[in-house]
């Protein structure tokens, strides 16, 4: 292999080392074959749900995301290019069904888990992002909370009351000028402004409650916007214990969170290439028969030469399957019983491992 493919700088290339497994019957490794292409698919989506919720979880630093993706302590090329069958999980002595089931359930967990994790992380998330957009935004529409103070209100009085008006840049002096007459009973110098925005300020007024409606209404001919806002320090106070606490509760479970991404990554990471090596196993035995004499091997194409390797993968193997090899060079004979399309079938054995799909950046 590295004969035929150093010569163009094809590929680079390396064993991949499978142990000896229990073969089993013909019936099961048929069943299998089938089972262990789906479980592949959902392993597949399982890590590149894992990788984007890292890179979610990372939002402050996203270029850090790629650094955390890795297998067994590894880069995952690295793992890849040094594979080894971890004998302890997966022990070779039981059938192939029992191992491709304990792979299916390792998998299937941390899918269930990463669920479960992700929707509490997402509501908190979700909860103080909601509370915060309340902070920003202009005057009109934002929470007052963080604003408004105490003295700023007359409290506790049967006759008078306090409102906040929202009043444009280009009207502050009509506002001092007419504030008072435009209804009765509004405490003269009663007008502070305790707030501004690139729009406007937010002035007090204070007036008697039974020409509320009266002062709102003339207010509001007048391009003044009262707020439908009424003092209450309890309300405030749990508001801004709130978004304190959501704030403590995200980053409390930041650290917890990331570690659990990042073990389970490397874990059913690990899981898809059993399932990749299985399927090699399964495949080749299949395809070549008995007794199991093979070799699999891990090729890195350079980018610009897949089409160019694929032609000399053909013409070296061709030999395992003439008619496959035929049909690759006559894009229009078909192959009689064969499931796939030519694009997807070799003469030998091939399983594509896309680790684009895990590109968070």
């Amino acid at each position: 292999m590295n004969t035929v493919t150093s010569k163009s700088n094809l590929s680079s290339n390396s064993k991949f080392h499978i142990p000896d497994l229990k073969v089993g019957t013909l019936d099961a490794l048929v069943g299998l074959s089938d089972e262990l292409g789906k479980l592949d698919s959902f392993a597949e989506s399982v890590i590149k749900k894992i990788a984007q919720y890292i890179g979610e979880v990372m939002e402050d630093s996203k270029d850090k995301v790629q650094e955390n993706l890795l297998a067994n302590g590894v880069d995952l090329i690295s793992y890849l290019t040094r594979f080894e069958w971890d004998m302890a999980k997966y022990p070779i002595k039981q059938p192939l069904k029992n191992i491709s089931e304990a792979l299916a359930k390792q998998v299937t967990q941390i899918e269930t888990d990463l669920k479960t994790r992700s929707a509490a992380y997402n509501n908190i998330k979700g909860n103080l992002q909601s509370l915060e957009k309340k902070t920003v935004g202009n005057l009109l529409t934002r929470t007052l909370a963080d604003i408004v103070h105490k003295e700023d209100f007359v409290l506790n009085s049967e006759y008078l009351i306090t409102l906040l008006v929202v009043v444009p840049k280009s009207s502050y002096v009509q506002w001092q000028k007419t504030y008072e007459s435009l209804s009765d009973m509004v405490v003269p110098r009663s007008t502070k402004m305790i707030a501004e925005d690139a729009e406007g300020g937010l002035f007090t007024v204070t007036l008697f409650r039974k020409v509320m409606d009266d002062f709102k209404a003339k207010a509001r001919e007048n391009r003044f916007m009262v707020r439908e806002f009424y003092f209450d320090e309890k309300e405030l106070k749990c508001e801004k214990e709130e978004l304190m606490k959501l704030a403590s509760d995200k980053k409390q479970q930041y650290g917890p969170l990331l570690r659990w991404l990042k073990v389970n990554f490397s874990e059913a990471f690990v899981a898809w290439i059993h399932v990749k090596a299985l399927r090699v196993f399964v495949e080749s035995v299949l395809r070549y028969g008995l007794p199991v004499n093979f070799q699999a091997m891990l090729l890195q194409p350079n980018r610009k030469s897949v089409k160019r390797l694929r032609d000399v993968l053909n013409v070296v193997f061709k030999h395992l399957d003439e008619v496959a090899a035929a049909s690759i060079m006559d894009p229009g004979m078909d192959i009689p019983g064969l499931q796939l399309s030519n694009q997807d079938y070799y003469p030998y054995v091939y399983f594509k491992i896309d680790l684009s799909l895990l590109d968070c950046s």
